[in-house]
């Protein structure tokens, strides 16, 4: 096995620099070593192994296994075990590092999507507890008043004027969800 997380060489699939140089104006354009930077300092054939550190000894994985890249062959040698991927959201995240590459914006439009759904879990269990989380509070609409929202925004040369929006954006799926379980409720009680 390679001793780096990256395995250069050629994979099926992925077009060669004259497809792409066709296909994409000014692709390339620094394929050329004079044109890099870096030259010429950069070295002709990559980094030789362990001119720079050993190899550490590797972390054993855990179980279930680590997320990690497709693009990659092998996690790193040290890892996060603090928080691992657990019920849907896990799975959801576990799906997109199985299927999608890093360059695909399905995979992180699959890990946004698991980080709501913990988000609403996650304020859907505090509803259990003694003090659950306050939609009103956390949408910053009483701040508005009392620390000059509006009056921060306007007349002052701001771009980010989308943010009178955001109090609407964050309360709008709690009030929908607090009139759809209001009508099922009502439905209940009905029959």
């Amino acid at each position: 096995m390679a001793k780096i997380p990256y395995i250069r060489g050629i994979r099926p699939g992925i077009p060669t620099p004259e497809e792409l140089r066709e296909r994409i104006p000014g692709w390339g354009v620094d394929l050329d070593p004079a044109d890099r930077p870096s030259y010429p300092r950069e070295l002709a054939d990559g980094v030789p192994d362990g001119i720079l550190w050993d190899f550490p000894e590797e972390q054993p994985d855990t179980s279930p296994p680590r997320e990690r890249s497709i693009e990659h062959a092998r996690l790193t040698p040290v890892f996060g075990t603090v928080a691992p991927l657990h019920g849907v959201p896990g799975a959801v995240r576990r799906f997109a590092y199985a299927k999608f590459s890093e360059a695909r914006a399905a995979h992180w439009l699959l890990l946004l999507a698991a980080d709501r759904i913990e988000s609403k879990q996650a304020l859907w269990q505090s509803f259990s507890t003694d003090r659950p989380d306050s939609f009103v509070e956390e949408t910053g609409i009483r701040a508005e008043r009392s620390h000059h929202g509006l009056r921060s925004r306007w007349g002052r040369g701001r771009v980010d004027k989308h943010q009178a929006m955001d109090p609407v954006v964050l309360a709008l799926p709690a009030l929908l969800g607090g009139w759809a379980v209001t009508r099922v409720v009502r439905r209940l009680v009905r029959s």
